[in-house]
């Protein structure tokens, strides 16, 4: 079990990174956040089967419909962004206020 924490915890460590490296572009935020969601249901995941518990792994798939719907939901966005503007940067982002 702890090669498991061990492994999830690398993986939330490579989308804070992330999320802290690659600011200005959105699709990559969109992917660490993915990734942060993602190292979460893997602890989730790990603690429902060393307790035998089936509490943690219905939370879990509340979790990936919910980032699932949110992925589908800010591509979708950004589609249209990229079709109006041309580019998909996180400063451009603020134009969408207007």
């Amino acid at each position: 079990m702890s090669l498991i924490l061990l492994g999830s915890f690398l993986v939330f460590i490579i989308g804070s990174l992330g999320l802290a490296l690659f600011r200005h572009h959105i699709f990559f935020l969109l992917i660490c956040l993915e990734l942060l969601l993602l190292s979460i249901n893997l602890n989730f995941v790990s603690f429902t089967v060393f307790l035998d518990d089936a509490f943690g792994q219905i939370i879990v798939l509340m979790i990936l419909t919910v980032a699932a719907s949110e992925t589908a939901l800010g591509l979708a966005i950004l589609v249209v962004f990229y079709r109006l503007r041309g580019g998909i940067n996180v400063e451009l982002l603020s134009l969408l206020k207007s």
